[in-house]
């Protein structure tokens, strides 16, 4: 049955890859994917990527807008009628109205963007005016740590969960469920409550693990943080158990939990990969480095490990006119460094060498299949300017801006309303040093970085009507994903 389950999507994959590359061919469409774990920053990132095309901004590094070959960058209806559209509008309006970070989407959401363009070519500008549809995709990234879960069994996916939840930082996380989970017998009779039970403590366990203090990043199953309109259905009443057997006994609660577990594959995993994750051309994966140093050893550790997972998951390489046909490959993947506004922008380079640092494996794996993969630095809104400030004498680089209510910086609380000059310090050089600092400093002081949440910046309208939003080397990122498809 698994297999005939998976040949017959394989086939449906293909079939829907054939019907999309034959349209292709006449109405040229880059499938984006934007992920990244939680607060990494996926809504703002998309936010400030459409703004910027639809309005015209100022992209010194994005080719095709510096030499004035984009014509119009427009909203048009999304493909998909069945998926909940990506509100640009609404999360405009938090920046801009409120002056607030716009609210985060919990689940898959969708966006097309048409941009009409003049050609760099001699032949192409002959031709008349392109036109490139990019269908934007943004998914949480806690979705693509469930994609392993489709090669494994219950029984190895309980032992590795509960292995990990042993060791480290977790473990006194994880003591109410473990306590719990002591008084479980996986042979025992089948138990609905038990399992319910054990899945509201697991789940507590994985939000405590999530906390900003705390900043662990590999976390299935990702649903269980985010149901969204799944939430109470029986497929998340599972949670790993101490197994004596790989086979469950008929009628018993491991019984139960495996058949959770599999209806959670089958019912969200599987066509999450087969209709939406299986079809993306780009992808970029938004990572928060800074809470992962600012957490310390097993926030930075779990980071790369999660980094490594999730460029595992996705299907890389280089696209010849047979696999665009039939088996779609990302061909292109950017690794990009949220919050780079945080830092002075002498540590920019520096915070993307951590992050070329903590997927190198992965990157070689993924250029030796012929994808291209980048690393940047960014901040797609821009929350601080810089400044200087003077420290008993010494003349220092600084960030000003306005920290979120509540933030704490020594035994200063900030009320979200004024305006501070803050030293945030500089990473090290070497990226081997500063990911040493981050796993071994028993605070984030020892790295002498301090790192504060900021509110969005004051926004106006020029005289032109327009808004323009600072951002830093967003005009990188955009290049990297789509420039060459304008070329």
């Amino acid at each position: 049955m698994s297999l005939w389950r998976d040949v017959s999507e394989a086939t449906r994959t293909a079939t829907t890859s054939l019907v999309e590359a034959t349209t292709n061919l006449f109405d040229p469409t880059i499938r984006l994917g934007v992920t990244g774990l939680s607060r990494a920053g996926k809504t703002i990132f998309i936010t400030a990527l459409v703004h910027a095309l639809t309005s015209g901004a100022r992209l010194p590094l994005f080719r095709a807008a510096r030499d004035g070959r984009i014509a119009d960058a427009r909203l048009e209806p999304q493909p998909h009628d069945y998926l909940p559209r990506f509100e640009t509008e609404e999360h405009l309006a938090a920046l801009i109205d409120e002056r607030r970070w716009p609210r985060s989407t919990t689940e898959i959401a969708e966006l097309r963007l048409v941009i009409e363009y003049q050609s760099a070519g001699w032949i192409g500008r002959n031709l008349g005016a392109g036109r490139l549809t990019l269908d934007i995709v943004d998914y949480p990234g806690e979705w693509l740590l469930d994609l392993p879960l489709l090669g494994k069994s219950y029984a190895e996916w309980s032992r590795e969960t509960l292995m990990l939840s042993r060791a480290g930082t977790r473990l006194p996380l994880a003591a109410p469920w473990h306590a719990h989970l002591a008084t479980l017998d996986p042979d025992g009779p089948l138990d609905e409550v038990a399992a319910r039970q054990a899945a509201d403590l697991f789940t507590g366990y994985l939000r405590v693990c999530r906390d900003e203090r705390v900043s662990l990043s590999t976390l299935p199953p990702g649903r269980f943080l985010m149901p969204g309109r799944d939430a109470g259905t029986p497929m998340f009443a599972f949670a790993p158990l101490d197994l004596t057997r790989a086979t469950a006994k008929p009628g018993s609660l491991h019984a139960l939990m495996e058949r959770h577990y599999e209806a959670y594959k089958t019912y969200l995993v599987r066509p999450f990969f087969r209709d939406h994750f299986a079809r993306l051309d780009r992808q970029i994966v938004l990572v928060d480095v800074l809470a992962a140093l600012n957490a310390g050893p097993s926030a930075v550790a779990d980071l790369e490990r999660a980094l490594g997972d999730i460029l595992g998951a996705f299907r890389v390489g280089a696209n010849a006119w047979w696999s665009s046909l039939f088996a779609p490959r990302v061909d292109r993947i950017l690794f990009a460094a949220t919050k780079a506004d945080h830092l002075h922008h002498r540590s920019h380079d520096r915070l993307e060498a951590i992050v070329q640092r903590l997927v190198h494996r992965a990157i070689d794996r993924a250029t030796t299949l012929g994808a291209k993969v980048d690393v940047a630095a960014l901040a797609a809104i821009r929350a601080t300017t810089e400044a200087t400030m003077r420290i008993d004498g010494d003349e220092l680089p600084a960030i000003v801006g306005t920290p979120l209510a509540g933030e704490r910086l020594g035994d200063d609380v900030f009320d979200g309303e004024s305006d501070i000059a803050v030293y945030p310090g500089d990473l090290p050089a070497d990226p081997d040093r500063a990911l040493a600092l981050g796993r071994d400093a028993p605070s984030p002081a020892a790295a002498d970085v301090r790192f504060l949440r900021f509110r969005p910046p004051r926004l106006a309208r020029g005289s032109d009507g327009r808004i323009a939003i600072p951002s830093i080397r967003l005009d990188k990122a955009v290049e990297f994903l789509v420039g060459d498809a304008l070329a």
